[in-house]
């Protein structure tokens, strides 16, 4: 047990700040602060000493320069039991500091709020967090709370034990302490490499926010956990049971394909995190349709993606199939009241989510791999029309779409489609070949009408040989998209002008491992 005999308080967010001096104030504990939350307290009615007069110098340097003196830090620092160090704070008329209450300059916040790097610099908190670890370094003695949400915790402890606090209680406010200034850094340190453009530096900091911890991971004998960099995922869950990792896995990649398709349209159809049906038709309904008729029995149990708003048109077909999860940018009342029958379908606005500037990392054991979202738009531009028979402008519109599909699709990938559509996609295959297999029997299966000759492929990478391209149009492919590189590019060529298909060529590749 220790005793708190005295307290510094140095709070950028002062919220509940008037409960906390209740609680220091009923068990007598002196209190120390400076700048605005001295003058907070003294505003609230409680007794407190400003810090420059209880160490005898005055701030300088704007306030930069507050709490940084060996009055404040020997006080913290000093290990009650040891003789040579209450003689050097006995020598240097120096006394015990028994509790710290901090938390940081808005860092964070102010990075959302402002481009002024000056601005941005100023908030970047030197003495706060210099004294939390200093407390935290000497636990043993020294209590230390960085959140507000700790006040409550840190009432009990001090009612529970007359104004004393705990081993255990100190050691665990000690390690939130140390979490809280490395998390505190890493923002700081990712904001200067982000300003310097330096995207891979010598040594990587991750940091995020704990959302919630997940019933369990892939299997149920795994445990795990979703962070987000932000305070929130900017998912509003509407409806359903929680949501488990597989479930977010599956969420995150619908997500990533629907911000690629056009503002307001388009229906992805997923699972396993794997598309198993996409269209991007105009009219939303006719889109869910065209999708869901990909491939009808693997969309059973999967996710769907809506890129608009739900109906209750909509709505009506939708509770005709089992999906795990119904992703939306926002839903109609009636819609989410017919669809909230089903107790265990989870219903998610994504209507704020962003992948902005985002990062893709994966990992094993001690091992991290980071590397940036295959993500951008394309256009014309990233294409070239090899073959001697040209697209129009609505098959390279076709095309486009197909290969945009074909990129979140894991390798080796094939996407067959029609119009605005997929009919056939072959997903996962160390060979190429059993992918366009794959594909074309989807397409066969589903689509056993007479399609017309539109029917269009894309293909993550190149065709290492002419077997593929020769199957896919054996089935009536009439255009095909593959990235270019192949030593065997011009054999491809000469089988797509031999045959009158048109054959572009993408100047990138899109593997998804």
């Amino acid at each position: 047990m220790k005793k708190i005999k005295k307290a510094i308080i140095s709070v950028s967010d002062k919220k509940n700040l008037k409960f906390l001096l209740k609680i220091l104030s009923k068990h007598k504990i002196e209190i120390l602060s400076s700048g605005g939350t001295f003058k907070e307290i003294k505003k609230l009615g409680f007794k407190c000493l400003e810090i420059s007069k209880f160490t005898g110098s005055k701030e300088i340097l704007d306030g930069r320069i507050k709490t940084l003196h060996p009055k404040i830090h020997s006080g913290i620092l000093s290990i009650r039991n040891k003789k040579s160090h209450k003689n050097d704070l006995k020598k240097n008329n120096y006394e015990e500091i028994d509790l710290v209450i901090v938390n940081f300059y808005p860092f964070e916040n102010i990075l959302k709020s402002t481009n002024n790097h000056k601005k941005i610099i100023e908030n970047i908190d030197v003495g706060g967090p210099t004294m939390v670890r200093a407390a935290a370094k000497n636990y043993n003695d020294v209590a230390v709370v960085t959140n507000y949400n700790q006040y409550k915790e840190l009432s009990n402890e001090l009612n529970l034990n007359k104004g004393c606090t705990t081993l255990d209680f100190r050691k665990k406010m000690s390690v939130a302490a140390f979490t809280e200034t490395a998390y505190y850094d890493a923002i700081i340190s990712n904001y200067f490499n982000s300003q310097s453009k330096v995207l891979f530096p010598k040594k990587k900091i991750f940091y995020g926010n704990l959302i919630e911890n997940l019933r369990y991971g892939e299997n149920p004998h795994q445990n795990a956990a979703v962070y987000s960099i932000n305070k929130k995922l900017n998912l509003n869950q509407l409806h359903g049971k929680k949501l488990s990792y597989n479930n977010y896995n599956d969420i995150f990649s619908a997500l990533l394909i629907s911000k690629s398709l056009p503002k307001n349209t388009g229906t992805v159809i997923l699972k396993h995190s794997n598309p198993c049906g996409v269209s991007i038709n105009k009219n939303n309904f006719k889109s869910y349709k065209l999708a869901l008729a990909c491939d009808p029995i693997s969309a059973f149990g999967g996710i769907i993606s809506c890129n608009y708003k739900i109906n209750k048109k909509l709505a009506i077909e939708l509770k005709k199939i089992f999906f795990e999860v119904i992703i939306c940018k926002s839903i109609n009342n009636d819609a989410l009241k017919l669809l909230k029958i089903k107790k265990n379908l989870r219903i998610i606005d994504a209507s704020k989510f962003s992948n902005n500037n985002l990062q893709s990392i994966s990992s094993l054991s001690n091992n991290i791999l980071v590397q940036s979202l295959d993500d951008f738009s394309f256009s014309k531009s990233n294409f070239k029309v090899v073959s001697k028979k040209k697209p129009n402008l609505e098959t390279f519109k076709n095309l486009i779409f197909a290969f945009n599909v074909c990129r979140f699709v894991k390798s080796n990938a094939i996407v067959i489609s029609n119009n605005d559509s997929t009919i056939g996609i072959g997903s996962g295959q160390p060979s190429r070949l059993d992918s366009c297999e794959i594909a074309i029997n989807k397409m066969k299966k589903f689509h056993k009408e007479k399609l017309d000759d539109k029917i269009i492929a894309a293909s993550d990478a190149f065709f290492p040989f002419v077997d593929g391209v020769e199957k896919l149009v054996q089935s009536g492919v009439s255009a095909i998209i593959q990235p270019y590189g192949s030593i065997r590019d011009k054999e491809i060529i000469n089988f797509a002008n031999r045959t009158n298909t048109i054959l572009v060529f993408s100047k990138t590749r899109h593997f998804r491992h």
